[in-house]
């Protein structure tokens, strides 16, 4: 078999890369789904090794459900569920924690082929390496937020603010990898130097990762419920007494600030493209001129998911996968893609002195 050239090793590595941010995408869509099935406490133990295997029989099963019994979700939220029932939503929380192991072990079996076969710089070993502890903390994360639901004789659903955690650092898994894979597709050539733009993106980024933690707290309260209504929220554009309540606990407040973080999102984004679109006219070359306008595209579509998301909360259903879910999870979907762009821009400009 003919050698690869160091070119073609690069590609192939940055195909991998690229694999894994997809499958990111999809494990934290499945994460989505798991929470709008109420499915997420349905698997009482975590067992990194053997839990790829379900239950196998009866027996297994009823051990299973037991565990699921003991739980205030069941006592107070689902205590007509059959096995039957308690069957559908374990199979998505495994699914779930199984397609985390896939991507586990599509990391390492070409990871270790590749630095086998020399794929790698030195400089990229350690990078990869800590994108896998990572994976690591991430799945961790995963049993400390699952835990919240399971500790306690009245909680009915995950602590909020460690869905959050689990969510962010999902998306700096994601982020991560995808930069490192930029970083070997897109030559330096193709970029454009412009210190003040760049800055402005890592700022919306920041903006954006405050967007998603309070999104996170919108779906673990959940706080759609508590003023389906737009523009206002119950009638009023401020509610009263915001001062007076937890601005990470009280549903109308995490909805006031959540939304108001979209408003300024769609002051910032345009800003960015308008700023983007004056530099591209600099540089035809520039792989700017094609990404510039994804941002400004996906906020738009993604505050518009939103407001029907919240307007549509009244109409769920427990049990039920309908409108205001499919709703949600697209909404999800849409914020994911919006941080993608925003981060493939951010990677086009590079600091400098601008080029005239």
């Amino acid at each position: 078999m003919a050698t690869l050239t160091v070119d073609k090793k690069k590609k192939v590595v940055a195909i991998w890369l690229l694999v894994g941010v997809f499958m990111i995408f999809i494990q934290i869509i499945l994460g989505g789904l798991t929470r709008l099935t109420g499915s997420g406490l349905s698997m009482t133990e975590w067992d990194p090794i053997m839990g790829f295997i379900p239950p196998l029989n009866h027996d297994q099963w009823m051990q299973a459900f037991d565990g699921y019994q003991h739980i205030a979700q069941y006592k107070y939220v689902n205590s007509h569920f059959t096995l039957t029932d308690f069957k559908f939503i374990f199979y998505w929380e495994w699914f779930h924690r199984n397609w985390a192991r896939f991507i586990g072990v599509v990391f390492l079996v070409p990871f270790a082929f590749f630095l086998w076969k020399k794929y790698f710089s030195k400089e990229m070993v350690m990078p990869l390496v800590f994108l896998f502890l990572i994976g690591i903390l991430q799945g961790a994360i995963g049993w400390y937020m699952v835990y919240s639901g399971l500790n306690g004789s009245t909680l009915l659903r995950v602590s909020h603010v460690r869905l959050s955690i689990h969510l962010i650092t999902a998306m700096i898994l994601l982020g991560y990898t995808l930069w490192f894979a930029l970083k070997i597709l897109i030559p330096k050539e193709k970029t454009i130097k412009s210190s003040s733009t760049r800055w402005y993106f890592i700022f919306l980024l920041v903006v954006l990762a405050f967007q998603l933690i309070y999104g996170a707290f919108m779906a673990g309260i959940p706080a759609a419920l508590s003023a389906p209504s737009w523009p206002t929220i119950n009638g009023v554009y401020v509610p009263g007494k915001m001062m007076q309540h937890s601005w990470i606990n009280d549903p109308i407040n995490v909805q006031f600030i959540h939304r108001n973080i979209a408003y300024l999102l769609c002051i910032l984004v345009p800003l960015g493209a308008f700023f983007t679109w004056k530099l591209a006219k600099q540089k035809a070359t520039s792989i700017l001129s094609k990404v510039m306008w994804y941002p400004l595209i996906l906020v738009i579509a993604q505050v518009t998911l939103g407001i029907l998301t919240v307007i549509s909360s009244p109409h769920i259903r427990r049990g039920k996968f309908g409108l205001y879910e499919y709703l949600a999870q697209t909404h999800q979907a849409f914020a994911m893609l919006l941080v993608i762009s925003v981060i493939i821009v951010t990677y086009v400009l590079r600091f400098g002195k601008e080029e005239k």
